[in-house]
This record gives structure tokens, C-alpha cells and sequence, in this order.
């Protein structure tokens, strides 16, 4: 497979993994500001404490997400290590998201309803991307052989069935027995 090939393999595999990351994201996203804007419209719960309460949430409806459908076939066999993984960089991504909120409610004092929306978006914006990094490199891991099998299948797609080293086929010049 050329360099060019195999490039354009990762890149569509890559461009998967972000489209369904971004789904399980975007639900995420839903649940956390909705149940940000219930507390902070039903109780006296103060706002970043409440905002923190929303993602904790989140992180649990993002973790079967994430889970069972964008890295539902990625190692599984060290669930106890991968959860631990997962609820500790979902932790630091709670505290920057939670951080931002934190810093425009107390350190500006932008805590409208609308303000405090537009800095929890933020924050997730931006937790969102320490996130994915996190995610996919540390706590659902590729399978190794799973990506080798799948690059032979490209490559062998691309060669087709007249390449000589195809298997199966014989090269040029040789007779077969």
C-alpha cells in the first residue's frame, strides 16, 4: 500500500471516530445543559456547583455512549482499567470545563442565565477536545491485530485480483502446478 494509501486509511478511519465521538458527544452535551438550566432554574444550588453536578451526569450517559457504539470494538478486556481511566480523565475534563464556568461566573461576574450558558458550552468545547485525546489514547485502546487486519484488507482491495501478489493468482511467467 503506498504511503499516500494508507494515509488516506487512517484519515477516513479517523474522520469515523470523530463523526461518532461527536455524536455521543452531542447527546452528552444535550443532557448536560438540561440538567444544568432544571437545577439551576428549580433549586439554590449555586451555579458552578450545579454545572458540575450536569456533567457528572453527562460523563455517565457519554461513557455507555462512548462504550457501546464509538469504540464498541476496542480492547474490552480491562474494564476495571478502562473505567478507572475513563472516570479520571473525565474528571480533569470536568475540572477545565468547570473551571471556565468558575472563572466567568466568580472572576467576572457574567452569571446571567444566558452567560453562565454560553461559558458552560465553552467549557465543554474545550474539555471536549483534551477529551477525545484522552479517550482514544489511553482508555479505549486499539486492538492491535484488529488494525492490521484491517489495513491488509485495504491493501489487498487495492491491489486487485490480476496483481501478481495477490494471493492466489500466479506471477507473470510462472506456470502453475
Amino acid at each position: 500500500m503506498s504511503e499516500r494509501g494508507a494515509l488516506r486509511t487512517r484519515l477516513d478511519l479517523l474522520a469515523r471516530e470523530v463523526a461518532k465521538f461527536g455524536a455521543v458527544g452531542a447527546f452528552g452535551l444535550v443532557v448536560n445543559i438540561a440538567v444544568s438550566n432544571l437545577i439551576w432554574r428549580t433549586t439554590d444550588i449555586p451555579v458552578v456547583r450545579a454545572g458540575l453536578m450536569a456533567t457528572c451526569i453527562a460523563i455517565l450517559f457519554n461513557y455507555v455512549g462512548f462504550r457501546h457504539w464509538t469504540y464498541r470494538d476496542r480492547d474490552k478486556t480491562g474494564r476495571t482499567r478502562e473505567l478507572m481511566l475513563f472516570l479520571l480523565f473525565s474528571a480533569v475534563g470536568a475540572v477545565i470545563e468547570t473551571g471556565v464556568l468558575y472563572v466567568a461566573t466568580y472572576g467576572f461576574g457574567w452569571n446571567s442565565p444566558v452567560q453562565s450558558n454560553v461559558f458552560k458550552i465553552l467549557g465543554i468545547g474545550i474539555a471536549t477536545l483534551f477529551r477525545f485525546w484522552s479517550y482514544r489514547t489511553w482508555v479505549f485502546k486499539a486492538l492491535p491485530a484488529k488494525e492490521a487486519v484491517l489495513s491488509a484488507e485495504k491493501f489487498l482491495e487495492q491491489r486487485g485480483p490480476s496483481d501478481p501478489m495477490t494471493p492466489g493468482t500466479a506471477a507473470p511467467g510462472t506456470v502453475r502446478r
